[in-house]
């Protein structure tokens, strides 16, 4: 039954979906991944930087958002939409981060408009389900509060569940690979590291992936960079395979095209996250000027994913002499043994490392989406984040000895219905969207340092106490 949802879903629904409205946002917003596209890189000045009041930076929600995207979905998902649909796959894959630079910008500058002060605690809480609530109550009335409910049960059962299950089962797969450990052993163990940080709240886990997502992603795209110059010469062939793939031409794919943008879109989807809405609840928490600021981030996050780390876990299978369409090898076993096949044997155990930084900090990141899911509904949020927390660490125990099968097609169900949920609020809420980045883009022109005020949207749902004017307005000197 999942296996026919999923097909009918992602065959028959979302690739007419996904695609079509991320080019729309990017025309009629101008291009604005592009526009924008150097400003994103200045955040990096940001990295030492501290905000106000203790709240999280600019920097370190995206170092969060980053965490979720690069994890399973970067080593064992692009070996598995390699393995599906062939090269042509990474084609589809670049097609949807590309555009999903748009979509991310709309969801995480909503997010961050439509955010809300938590007064027991100082920090925000945000994401689809206000942006939901608040953006639509005038449009779908009390609908607007079901939609906005059924979203936060998506993206619990999404996040805090099925993708924590499949990171843990990715890592435990990895694990015995490398080392010959036993799955249920390598779960237990990250079940107990993962509670450290959890059990320290939003702050905690801020902190942390502050510093493990760059030494992660620079220590991988530094071993991929070594594989690259060793295969120079191939580089031209690997290229030629992707687009050949990416439109049918190769004949020895089976599936031809569909098969190609089918998994690319699904894997892609999986990996960058754009459209899915779940960066957007990290984007909220950031202590920034304007909300569109925030958007630009994260259109950044979603190229770092698909652009960088994903062509990286490409480049290593393509590269190889294994030949993934015709391999009995799944997932993250796939991309160490091609590696392995480049700088031998020990490259498994560094992929093991690597992904285990990767899982770490996407189980974070995991977790904080379905504390923030809860959020939406409870008000007892001690207690309700402390089951939860227990949950989770029973869900890593339990994905370490799931099935590989059963992983990927439940995440893939449920991954599907949420980001059409999400997609269908994005367009009714695009005007709006429109006008948040046409704000600032008039006050960047204008020499400002482009701050937002809550009182120039009177006709928005807005949080004043979020925004308020003295610390958010000034000008360049």
């Amino acid at each position: 039954m999942i296996g026919f949802l999923n097909d009918f879903l992602w065959g028959s629904v979302l690739i007419y979906v996904l695609i079509p409205i991320g080019l729309w946002f990017t025309i009629q917003s101008r291009f604005v991944q592009v526009r924008h596209f150097i400003h994103m890189f200045s955040i990096f000045g940001e990295a030492f930087g501290k905000a106000e009041d203790g709240k999280p930076t600019s920097f370190q929600a995206l170092a969060l958002s980053v965490a979720g995207r690069v994890g399973a979905g970067n080593i064992a998902g692009v070996a598995v939409a390699i393995s599906l649909g062939g090269p042509g796959a990474i084609f589809w894959m670049w097609v949807v981060g590309l555009v999903g630079m748009a979509t991310s910008f709309f969801e995480c500058t909503l997010a961050q408009a439509y955010k809300r002060l938590e007064p027991d605690t100082g920090t925000f809480r945000g994401g689809p389900a206000y942006y939901i609530k608040h953006g639509l109550s005038k449009r779908l009335g009390k609908g607007a509060i079901w939609l906005a409910g059924f979203y936060s049960i998506l993206l619990l059962v999404t996040f805090g569940f099925a993708f924590s299950v499949l990171q843990s089962y990715a890592i435990s797969t990895s694990m015995a690979d490398a080392f010959s450990v036993p799955p249920i052993a390598t779960g237990l163990a990250l079940a107990a590291v993962i509670a450290l940080v959890i059990f320290g709240g939003i702050n905690r886990i801020t902190a942390v992936t502050e510093y493990v997502v760059p030494i992660m992603a620079l220590i991988y795209i530094v071993m991929v960079v070594v594989v690259i110059a060793m295969n120079a010469s191939e580089l031209p062939s690997v290229f030629s395979r992707i687009f050949a793939g990416a439109f049918g031409l190769d004949a020895a794919i089976g599936g031809g095209i569909g098969a190609a943008v089918t998994n690319g879109m699904r894997r892609g989807l999986f990996s960058n996250e754009a459209g899915l809405g779940s960066a957007p609840n990290v984007a909220a928490v950031a202590h920034v000027r304007h909300p569109a600021r925030q958007g630009v981030v994260q259109a950044l996050s979603v190229f770092i994913d698909t652009m960088l780390i994903c062509t990286c876990t490409a480049s290593i299978i393509l590269l190889s002499d294994i030949q993934p369409m015709t391999t009995d090898l799944d997932g993250v076993v796939l991309t160490q043994n091609a590696l392995a096949d480049h700088i031998g044997g020990w490259a498994q155990g560094f992929i093991a490392f690597a992904l285990l930084l990767f899982v770490f900090s996407s189980i974070m990141y995991n977790y904080f989406l379905g504390e923030n899911a809860l959020s939406f509904f409870s008000r007892d949020h001690k207690l309700t984040y402390h089951l939860f927390r227990i949950a989770t660490l029973g869900f890593i125990v339990v994905g370490a000895t799931i099935d590989f099968g059963s992983a990927f097609a439940f995440a893939d169900l449920t991954m599907g219905v949420l980001a059409l949920t999400n997609l269908f609020a994005l367009i009714l809420l695009f005007p709006i969207g429109l006008r948040l980045m046409r704000d600032f883009d008039a006050k960047a022109r204008g020499g400002r340092e482009p701050g937002f005020e809550a009182g120039e949207f009177p006709d928005l749902d807005l949080d004043a106490t979020a925004w308020p004017v003295s610390t958010h307005s000034s000008r360049k000197e």
